[in-house]
This record gives C-alpha cells, sequence and structure tokens, in this order.
C-alpha cells in the first residue's frame, strides 16, 4: 500500500491579510521562511519522494522542511477562485449578491465565477494520486488537500468537514485502489534542533 502525506505550504502575506489566493502566484512572507527553516520532515517521511504544487509559495515550502527541491506536479495546483481571486473571503460572504458560500455548503459543484469547483479539482487529483509508485510527501493547498481528504472521508461539502487543515503537519492518506484516511493523527513536523540536523 502506497501512502500520501499532504503538507501545507507556509504563510503569505495574502493568507494573513485573508485574501483568496487561488491560483495567484504569492510567495511565502518572512516569518514563514524563519519558522519552516526551523524543521524538517519527520522519519519515515523524509525519505519518501518529494513533490509539490506549482506555486512559488508550495515549492519553497517542501525545500525548507525537506532540505532538496521537490519535483514539480501540475495536478497539485490550487482552485482556480476566478474573479475572486485577490478579494477578501469575509467581504464576499458579506454580500448575499456575491454568490460566495461557506465551505459547509458548498457540495462538489460549487463554482467561483471563472474559477474551478471541488468537483474539478477531483477530477484531476484523484488519477493522480491513485498513479503513485511510493510513499510521497505533496506539498500543496488547503484547496487540494481539502478535496483529497474529502474524498479519503466521504465528506461532501456539505456540513461540518471530519477534518481541520493545520499547517506544519502531514495529513496521511492511505491509496490502495481508493484514498482513505489513514486512522493515525496527523503527524508533526519536527525540529530540526530536536533531530540534531
Amino acid at each position: 500500500m502506497i501512502r500520501l502525506a499532504l503538507l501545507r505550504h507556509g504563510h503569505t502575506p495574502w493568507n494573513r491579510a485573508g485574501r483568496i489566493q487561488g491560483r495567484s502566484d504569492i510567495a511565502l512572507d518572512d516569518d514563514a521562511r524563519a519558522a519552516l527553516s526551523a524543521l524538517r520532515l519527520p522519519a519515515p517521511w523524509d525519505g519518501a519522494g518529494l513533490v509539490s504544487s506549482p506555486l512559488s509559495r508550495a515549492r519553497e515550502t517542501a525545500e525548507l522542511v525537506a532540505g532538496h527541491a521537490p519535483a514539480v506536479v501540475p495536478e497539485l495546483l490550487e482552485m482556480n477562485w476566478g474573479a475572486w481571486e485577490g478579494l477578501h473571503g469575509r467581504d464576499l460572504i458579506a454580500d448575499p449578491a456575491s454568490g460566495y458560500a461557506h465551505i459547509e455548503d458548498w457540495g462538489w459543484d460549487f463554482r467561483p465565477p471563472g474559477g474551478e469547483s471541488p468537483a474539478d479539482l477531483r477530477a484531476r487529483l484523484v488519477p493522480w494520486a491513485l498513479g503513485l509508485r511510493r510513499d510521497t510527501v505533496a506539498v500543496t493547498h488547503i484547496g487540494v488537500m481539502r478535496v483529497l481528504l474529502a474524498q479519503a472521508t466521504g465528506w461532501d461539502f456539505r456540513g461540518t468537514p471530519p477534518f481541520k487543515v493545520k499547517r506544519n503537519r502531514l495529513f496521511v492518506i492511505e491509496v490502495d485502489g481508493a484514498l482513505r484516511l489513514d486512522p493515525g493523527a496527523p503527524v508533526r513536523l519536527v525540529e530540526r534542533a530536536a533531530c540534531g540536523s
């Protein structure tokens, strides 16, 4: 059985400001770089394959925690938020005419204007995951992680998600003809000093 460990990229200025990033290539901020430089992948994940989204915030996160460049995987690109990229979610939710909704009300077919739905992401992500041939760490985005974790848990983007995507943790999915969430808790990245490196 293959295992896929998902890691969310570090903070960017847009994350901290509550702006929707989507496919906008916003770099990590200096605080994120400093924090990630002090962390590393724990064993055995430090010997797994390493891949990332093409966006710089994911590529740089992967390199900082692994100590080497990842292979870039186009399928791991964040959800396209179309006309809403760069806007603040709080402003969109305050405008009933915007069409914006909380994630608990999306369903698989929720689509930003000119963007992608979770179902669109699922169509590109699941075949990629099922094609893995070795244990792999994928550094990617919250939208990608939500879709893969939804597929692995049976959540349908309605009601409260059965998981909470936090930073600096590996969310492990078992890949064996289907996707299933590993029953263990997310695996924390470890401090470099604690590893003697």
